[in-house]
């Protein structure tokens, strides 16, 4: 058979049975055998960062690999942002990018570009397949790496596809995570004790390794903590509740303050999210040991386990109980409206995508003892992540509902997901936070104290009239309810708490997406024109 025949066959005999897509002409014959390979399943995006946020979400809710296919180099840099993301999440994510024929490069087209080059910024791994016998051997290398928790690139000649001399193969078997030894796990000269902090990310986030975490902590008073953006933390009524690490620098070592023995539980040493003027990078108290339970390709759900038998045996953990919602507040949203109504809404084993940024301070405390959940963030930092992750995480689970909460500024990147959502008619519940401005970016203004200074001008950390415009989004400011309306996908404004309450609530007992424009007012708000 040709080579796309036997490549996507293989795919699906490996379990990789869903390809996010924006193609082009040299992938013509992978769309093509779609049809001849109907086990594959694809999700068309208009844009191919919705693509490859897509299956970032895809695979962090279904544990295994999703396949993204893209167009030649400047697809694949469109789509890097969010597989920024997913590396950082650790999401084991395949990624197909086709390329110009083999004898066509030595011509240099208007479209050749260096991929391989391109796709080592985000992949662990990375391969052209030469010829079409190869071509399905090569993709299984490609899912085995994938499934180790990286991205796998494979990139695919248009003549190799479209070629005889395949043939499809079986999977490659997938090796265990190492884990490691009790007796390697902890100085047992140094027992754990208050001054002790666990660190947990990745798998430790799981329900079973946060139990295992609570036990330790419940018998030796060791401290907990989460990764600030998590890939999957499981959250809410039933399960140990765990705060996250502060995003701000001083909050966080604040958080670390007296902490003597720091362990890492599939987490990485604590680092300022960005440099500032005058404070340290590094988050980890002078004096403190850090020590390594397990790196997070390791089994790190065991090996929290292990350790919890070792130092808390028959111990229980602390679950989270469930409390009744806080009666809202009746008049505007505000940031903590907003968060307390969406906990008082929310149904048991929905999906969070957390994209709210500055508009959602008050989420992680009013979302933890609301009804179970699992919560997907912002694992690398680069903003356009929410939407598409939630539209995967919809094709995932088709069965639980998911809500989309996103920040105006951060939607903009992505929005064309509400497309794909209303395409594939999936239970996405997007509430669209609209403040009219990148407050984020007034905040870290003035955290990095980068206004102006001299006679009649602004001081630090305070915008003038011509930086300010840069830091907003009105004139004009988006019509969220218009934009998604024409892409297929139901809207409403809300300005109260109320409609937001009967908004979400409409929403989740219809079935395919809808999408809430809550308009609530910005955290950091403009200067008023007298300072300037």
């Amino acid at each position: 058979m040709i080579g796309a025949q036997a490549l996507v066959a293989s795919l699906t005999g490996a379990g990789v049975d869903v390809c996010f897509m924006n193609p082009g002409t040299s992938e013509m014959h992978f769309v093509s055998a779609l049809d001849a390979v109907p086990e594959m399943r694809g999700v068309l995006a208009l844009f191919e960062g919705v693509a490859t946020g897509a299956a970032d979400g895809y695979a962090r809710i279904a544990g295994r690999p999703a396949a993204v296919l893209l167009h030649l180099g400047p697809g694949l840099a469109n789509g890097l942002a969010n597989l920024h993301n997913a590396r950082r999440a650790r999401s084991p994510v395949l990624v197909i990018v086709g390329a110009h024929a083999t004898g066509h490069a030595r011509y240099d087209a208007p479209l050749q570009s260096d991929i391989e080059a391109l796709a080592r910024t985000v992949s662990g791994w990375v391969h052209t397949s030469g010829t079409p016998r190869d071509l399905a051997p090569d993709a299984m290398r490609a899912v085995a790496a994938a499934r180790t928790g990286q991205i796998a690139t494979l990139v695919l000649p248009a003549d190799v596809s479209w070629s005889d001399g395949a043939a499809i193969v079986p999977p490659r078997p997938q090796a265990p995570r190492p884990i490691l030894t009790s007796a390697s796990m902890v100085d047992r000269s140094r027992p754990l004790s208050t001054s002790t902090m666990l660190l947990l990310g990745g798998t430790a986030l799981s329900e079973r390794g946060l139990r295992a975490a609570s036990r330790i902590s419940v018998a030796t008073g060791a401290r907990l903590l989460a990764d600030t953006f998590p890939a999957r933390m499981e959250r809410g009524a039933g399960v140990p509740g765990v705060d996250r690490l502060a995003y701000l620098a001083e909050q966080a070592e604040d958080q670390l303050a007296g902490v003597e023995q720091l362990i890492l539980a599939g987490a990485r040493a604590p680092v300022s999210f960005f440099a500032y003027p005058g404070r340290a990078s590094d988050l980890v108290p002078p004096g403190c040991t850090v020590i390594v339970l397990a790196e997070p390709d390791q089994d790190v759900e065991a090996a929290l386990e292990l350790l919890a038998d070792q130092v808390a045996p028959g111990t229980k953990p602390a679950l989270t109980e469930a409390a009744p919602p806080l009666p809202a507040a009746p008049g505007p949203l505000d940031a903590i409206s907003l968060a307390n109504t969406v906990a008082a809404s929310l149904p048991e084993h929905a999906i969070v995508a957390d994209e709210a940024n500055t508009s959602g301070f008050a989420l992680p405390m009013a979302l933890a003892a609301a009804p179970r959940h699992t919560l997907l963030t912002l694992t690398g930092g680069s903003i356009g992540q929410g939407m598409p992750v939630a539209t995967g995480a919809a094709v995932a689970a088709p069965d639980r509902p998911v809500l989309s909460l996103e920040a105006d500024g951060s939607a903009l990147y992505t929005l064309q997901a509400l497309w794909t959502q209303a395409r594939e008619r999936l239970n996405v519940t997007t509430v669209l936070i609209n403040n009219a401005a990148y407050a984020v970016l007034r905040m870290e203004l003035a955290r990095t104290a980068a206004g102006q200074t001299g006679a009649g001008q602004p001081g630090a950390g305070q915008a003038g009239e011509r930086a300010e415009r840069m830091l907003d989004l009105s004139d004009p400011t988006p019509d969220f309810t218009r934009l998604s309306t024409g892409l297929g996908v139901p809207a409403s404004r809300v300005t109260t708490v109320a409609e937001l309450d009967r908004a979400l609530r409409q929403a989740y007992a219809e079935p395919g997406p809808h999408l809430i424009e809550a308009i609530v007012p910005p955290l950091f708000p403009p200067p008023s024109a007298g300072a300037w």
